[in-house]
């Protein structure tokens, strides 16, 4: 169990209705054959417990940007308390059924390897072995003044030293976000960490909304995408550009692009083929179904 409130993580798989089988069964033959990649998003995360940002039921989110995060002591201080409730929470989920589709067409050599959007980790934790991080993991912490780097729970210690029975006084958070950003209000007199080696500010090492995702990060992102014979993305609305842009690679190489996400994409008008359908559902039928590749 994850520990969210407002999501309970899904145990089985959902029928696939007629249209969504349909669907798959066209899906299987444009990919067959064919080495992928792979571009995952929030929306896989959901039967995990984790809330997603704009699925067709996620709430209404704002997200902390990095200008707010580095130039507001408020919103920053407001950040890190709703963080140190919600980051105990992201680290208790496990990996459903659609991160073991994933980790199992990587080890029948189906994939090129894994971008994933998302910092839940939960990939790694379900087996697959050439993840790319795109906008970083949730458990670490980077120091914007002298670059190091620290486990999320040396801080997660620190913290609690500062603040003493803060979480048990906000333990019962509402919501909470994909980045670990929990529903707490209660924020004002919480006390935030330096950095433990140079007293600087400390950040969670993952992308905030408008900051760049390392150039080299994106460079190796787009050699695995040029490596595959097709791109698979499930679960993303693609609004950001850190991930339409190997959509729009892929399309533009001429390569099939399958896209599984309930309600509409960014990336739509680039798709070989949108399907309709459960993230989980979808993997699943794809990893049973699609061929082994040919010696």
């Amino acid at each position: 169990m994850t520990g969210f409130v407002s999501e309970t993580p899904s145990a089985a798989l959902a029928p696939l209705g007629p249209e969504e089988r349909a669907a798959l069964e066209r899906a299987v033959s444009l990919l067959a054959g064919r080495r992928l990649a792979v571009l995952t998003g929030a929306g896989l995360s959901t039967d995990s417990g984790i809330p997603d940002y704009r699925g067709p039921t996620s709430v209404p989110r704002n997200p902390m940007t990095y200008q707010q995060f580095v130039g507001d002591e408020v919103l920053r201080r407001r950040y890190w308390a709703r963080n140190h409730v919600g980051w105990r929470h992201l680290r208790r989920a496990d990996p459903n059924a659609g991160h073991a589709a994933v980790a199992r067409l990587e080890q029948r050599g189906l994939l090129s390897g894994l971008i994933t959007q998302n910092v839940d980790k939960l990939h790694s934790a379900a087996g697959s072995t050439r993840v790319i991080d795109l906008h970083g993991t949730f458990d670490r912490v980077v120091c914007l003044q002298c670059s190091s780097t620290f486990p999320r729970s040396r801080i997660a210690e620190i913290l609690e030293d500062l603040n003493p029975g803060y979480l048990e006084r906000e333990s019962d958070a509402g919501d909470v976000a994909p980045d670990a950003d929990a529903d707490v209000d209660d924020t004002g007199d919480f006390v935030m960490a330096p950095c433990p080696v140079c007293g600087g500010m400390l950040k969670p090492d993952f992308v905030y909304f408008g900051e760049n995702v390392p150039k080299d990060r994106v460079a190796e992102a787009y050699a695995l995408v040029d490596g595959a014979e097709g791109l698979l993305v499930a679960g993303s609305s693609l609004t950001v550009m850190s991930g339409l842009r190997f959509v729009r690679h892929a399309s533009k190489a001429g390569k099939p692009v399958v896209i599984v996400n309930r309600g509409w994409t960014r990336g739509d008008e680039f798709a070989s083929l949108k399907i309709e359908a459960g993230v989980s559902e979808a993997l699943t039928y794809l990893a049973d179904e699609l061929p082994d590749l040919p010696d």
